[in-house]
């Protein structure tokens, strides 16, 4: 496909100015997370070769029915993967890895990971059938390699799951610091502490920008440990005598071990429900973070287990339609059934944007006599991300000459900016998805502006947002659709037409004119000659049925079946 036409099949793409002179310098160009959360894949460009840290998705919603994933547009690296030295990934999030199986087919590149998120990935393109395709290098935590003109260097630090880097990028034209998700858990649970003395050592060192986190700006303080999530769930679960579900986030191990640490305390048993969950415990144990003699029950094993014996770890913290949680709240699992006298622990907090589906669960599971505990009542969550004071710890520790908040939509990284200025950081510049951010003279200016947009996987194929499929489902759910069969001869209509309306009302109802009138209408206007192709009748009765329907202010789905005698 030209260039052009890679284009014209992306779908959400912003306007572009693509700028002058990608071959030379220094260059920042974000193709996803930046004025969004989630959705992950950045560039940095030196002197025309280019490295890309993270390559991630974000999850579908109900503007976009039966679409589960959807990531970045990489067009713009694609047309110059000659160019593209390698992907980097600083840690086994979704939102950092999940689109490597779906996009790597289109980079081609070599992977750099450490060991946790190496053995992640290699589930991941199982399910795609990239297992034996993708050359992945593993890097030590805290290791160093060249990668074309990138020095890169990997910082140890802390987050929701094990392994998370930061990424010290070494050029000729000056060094960037990439945090990638982090926080200052003093103490982990699981994994290493931040690397504080590298973190001084590198304040030493001139880093020329920091590219930032800006997910929890808003909230003060610091994130808090894991350590005290622990002892509050081994507290709670002793109040309990009833069966214990807990929803949470499945890639968070040191959740997972704090739970069944807490379960093992009240001499409960722990069952995970959900394939997710089971596929992080086995990435676990693999890598060393997670005991083999740490036992986990399938659920249905759990349900021969008495009430106050039971510990369900759960899929659906979010509300997602097909995790544990939505199925257990609405008696459709099979194994597992909820009643009064139990509880459901969310040790989560609401992602922005999936309250409704939250909330939707939670009031289902109060309808069934079952109580709540969340965050709000307990302190049963700390988060992966850093707050203001860990923020601004961080700067100190960095001093950066310029600060380029990425991760959180536009509001976060305006306010991470101004935290930045704060902490008199001499420049702090906000670029969003496909603005070229160029480093020269030790400040830093958006150029311009490169291709982006977004793909989902759907059928087994990276597909365009604008893909006829995907809009033609958003027609369905918003407009309905209408099936219309006529019989020709060679004159025209040969019987009365067939019409079905679905999903909307039918405009013709309690009208003088009928579907027989409209569409015999329409074709009786047709030239001779014209009724006897099956395309322009086709045209002409969808052009009367649309406008039948816009008169009553609808778009519906317009499909025609001709036949003849």
């Amino acid at each position: 496909m030209n260039k052009m036409g890679k284009r014209k099949a992306s779908a959400v793409a912003e306007a572009w100015d693509e700028p002058k002179g990608l071959n030379k310098g220094l260059w920042f160009i974000p193709l996803g997370g930046a004025g969004e959360i989630g959705m992950n894949m950045n560039l940095f460009g030196c002197d025309g070769r280019w490295l890309m840290v993270d390559c991630g998705v974000t999850f579908g919603d109900d503007t976009a029915p039966g679409i589960d994933v959807v990531m970045p547009d990489p067009s713009f690296i694609e047309e110059r993967r000659d160019s593209l030295d390698a992907l980097v990934i600083t840690h086994a999030h979704e939102d950092h890895l999940g689109a490597v199986a779906y996009l790597w087919p289109r980079l081609k590149c070599p992977v750099y990971a450490t060991p946790f998120a190496a053995e992640f990935l290699k589930a991941k393109l199982a399910e795609t059938g990239l297992t034996d395709d993708v050359p992945i290098t593993i890097l030590p935590l805290g290791g160093r390699t060249q990668i074309g003109p990138f020095d890169l260097e990997f910082v140890t630090l802390t987050h929701s799951i094990p392994e998370p880097n930061a990424v010290v990028i070494r050029t000729p034209h000056g060094a960037l610091f990439h945090t990638g998700d982090w926080k200052f858990d003093p103490d982990p649970v699981i994994g290493e502490v931040s690397d504080y003395k590298k973190l001084e050592e590198l304040g030493h060192q001139d880093i020329l920008a920091l590219i930032g986190d800006s997910t929890n700006v808003f909230t003060e303080g610091e994130a808090g440990s894991e350590r005290d999530v622990r002892d509050t769930l081994t507290k709670i679960f002793a109040t309990y005598t009833g069966r214990i579900a807990v929803g949470c986030f499945a890639s968070n191990v040191a959740r997972l071990d704090s739970i069944a640490a807490a379960a093992e305390a009240n001499g409960r048993h722990v069952a995970l429900v959900g394939q997710s969950l089971w596929r992080i415990v086995e990435t676990a144990r693999r890598t060393g973070y997670m005991s083999r003699e740490r036992k986990f029950f399938e659920a249905d094993e759990a349900a021969y287990l008495p009430r106050d014996k039971v510990v369900y770890i759960c899929t659906g913290s979010q509300g997602e339609g097909r995790a544990a949680l939505m199925r257990i709240a609405f008696n459709q699992h099979p194994d597992i059934g909820l009643e009064k006298g139990d509880v459901v622990v969310f040790s989560s907090r609401v992602i922005p944007g999936n309250e409704q589906a939250v909330h939707k669960v939670q009031n289902q599971l109060i309808r069934m006599g079952v109580e709540l505990v969340t965050w709000r009542d307990e302190y049963i969550h700390v988060s992966g991300h850093p707050a203001r004071e860990e923020l601004k710890r961080m700067y100190g520790f960095i001093r950066p000459r310029i600060a380029v908040p990425v991760h959180g939509e536009l509001m976060h990284m305006h306010a991470h900016a101004k935290l930045a200025d704060e902490c008199q950081i001499p420049q702090a510049v906000l670029v969003e998805n496909g603005q070229a951010l160029k480093f020269e003279d030790g400040r830093a200016e958006v150029r311009g502006s490169v291709w982006s947009g977004r793909l989902t996987w759907l059928e087994g194929e990276v597909r365009a947002m604008n893909d006829p499929i995907i809009k033609e489902r958003k027609k369905l759910l918003y407009e309905g659709a209408v099936v219309v069969s006529v019989t020709l001869d060679d004159e025209g209509l040969a019987d009365e037409p067939q019409v079905t309306v679905l999903g909307t009302g039918d405009p013709t109802e309690n009208q003088d004119r009928d579907w027989d009138w409209i569409i015999s209408n329409a074709i009786g206007k047709l030239p001779k000659k014209a009724r006897r192709d099956d395309a322009v009748i086709e045209d002409a009765v969808k052009s009367a049925v649309r406008k039948a329907f816009a008169m009553a202010g609808r778009k519906p789905l317009v499909k025609v079946h001709i036949s003849g005698v």
